[in-house]
């Protein structure tokens, strides 16, 4: 049976905030629509305070960027893609193109096709997330993808020389600081100076979250994103600061960010919480974790192994840490998580960061039915077929008469054409 030692509080406001964001963003994306460039030089001005006659930096203006970052900083971004590109590579190997024969004189077959324009949306403001770029841009290089194009915002009106550099060493084609709507849209829509692309990733605010699902249809995108969301499940091995430690390590994303703790341990839950309270007064994001904390952490105790199994495929959160004596049979059992980080020696961070696993993850319960983006989400699976004219003339008898049966009778006869072309050939013979 479930208890809640602690239960969040804010969930309920979140339909009115999502109103709000779905309100300001169709307005926005008309907008830009109507006036293209203009409008988005507006809206940069307004809410990035930024002015430029162009957004895309040259490449003198890249290489001054990886020029500011020191050598330690090009190292470690090296470091994290080459684990990124590692992993990229092996999955994009399981993707296979198949050929084969289910009747005498009928081939049919699928191709694994990269799609041909990519646009990565990199965040930055508060946090400038480097390793956004290594998970879109890079993975997007590793499908095959012909063109890649990436946005961030500026930070304090300049460039993040990091990102950049992440953003050239993963190999996008052009570069843009442009944040927030104005960039999705712009990328998607496109504009007298942006070529559209087909395809939109990476992660944002609630704005570009909103964004890309207003866009979605005319492009497409690798997932809808909400807040980021954690999930620690935790035995009496566990202890309280591990859990909490790793719990405000993702709290700390927004004040929307779900935490939950999940235990069959009493003694783990309350120290866990006593950990939590004494964190707060020294990590140096404690505004922004300690909302999320009160507002949307939760902490709850289970009876049993299975039972937590069981919730937590209920919560069907994007990470999921397992601080359990037995690790592997949360792989074994569960359907539902963005990502699983087995054992105390892993955490959440290692997956954002560093390790090759895409840290871009289904939130909002889509875990159930969706996995994250990964380099096959860059690939189309295209079918064909290939038919001789004696199996055209058989299966043109099937197809004729279950067209019939729809009362398709432009369908039939194009099956029927077959039939008395193929067919006849074969008895004139």
């Amino acid at each position: 049976m479930l208890r809640y030692l602690k239960k969040g509080s804010a969930a309920a406001t979140k339909a009115a905030d999502d109103a709000k964001v779905r309100e300001t963003v169709t307005g926005i994306l008309a907008d830009i629509v109507a006036r293209g460039d203009v409008a988005v030089r507006e809206l940069a001005k307004k809410f990035d305070g930024f002015e430029a006659k162009t957004f895309r930096m040259t490449a003198q203006e890249v290489e001054e960027c990886v020029k500011a970052c020191s050598p330690q900083i090009i190292s470690d971004i090296k470091f994290a893609q080459t684990q990124i590109r590692r992993f990229a590579e092996a999955q994009k190997a399981a993707l296979k193109d198949i050929e084969i024969e289910t009747l005498p004189g009928v081939k049919l077959g699928h191709k694994n096709v990269p799609v041909n324009n990519v646009g990565c949306y990199i965040p930055g403001g508060r946090y400038p997330m480097v390793a956004s770029a290594h998970m879109s841009v890079l993975t997007a290089r590793v499908a095959g993808c012909k063109r890649v194009i990436a946005c961030t915002p500026p930070t304090k009106g300049k460039a993040h020389p990091a990102t950049i550099a992440a953003m050239h060493l993963a190999g996008a084609d052009e570069i843009y600081l442009l944040g927030g709507i104005q960039a999705v849209a712009a990328m998607a829509l496109g504009t007298e100076t942006i070529k559209p692309v087909d395809m939109l990733v990476g992660p944002g605010n609630a704005y570009v979250a909103e964004a890309k699902r207003q866009l979605y249809g005319r492009v497409g995108i690798d997932l809808f994103a909400g807040p980021t969301e954690i999930l620690v499940i935790a035995d009496d091995t566990a202890d309280g600061e591990m859990c909490a430690t790793d719990l405000l390590g993702q709290a700390e994303h927004g004040p929307t960010s779900p935490a939950v703790l999940l235990t069959t341990s009493e003694r783990v839950a309350r120290e866990t919480m006593k950990e939590i309270d004494r964190q707060l007064t020294i990590l140096q994001t404690a505004d922004i974790a300690g909302q999320a904390w009160r507002d949307y952490g939760e902490i709850i105790l289970c009876d049993t192994v299975d039972e937590m199994v069981a919730e937590a495929d209920r919560i069907a959160s994007e990470h999921v840490e397992v601080l359990t004596s037995n690790p592997r049979y949360f792989l074994e059992k569960m359907t539902n998580y963005g990502a699983l980080f087995l054992g105390k020696e892993t955490n959440v961070a290692y997956g954002d960061k560093v390790i090759g696993t895409n840290h871009t993850l289904p939130t909002n319960g889509a875990s159930r039915y969706t996995g994250g983006l990964w380099v096959g989400k860059f690939m189309k699976t295209c079918t064909y077929q290939e038919v001789t004219e004696e199996a055209s003339a058989l299966v043109g008898e099937y197809c004729s008469r279950l067209c019939a049966i729809e009362n398709f009778w432009g369908h039939k006869e194009q099956a029927d054409l077959r039939v008395r072309r193929y067919g006849s050939a074969k008895a004139a013979e």
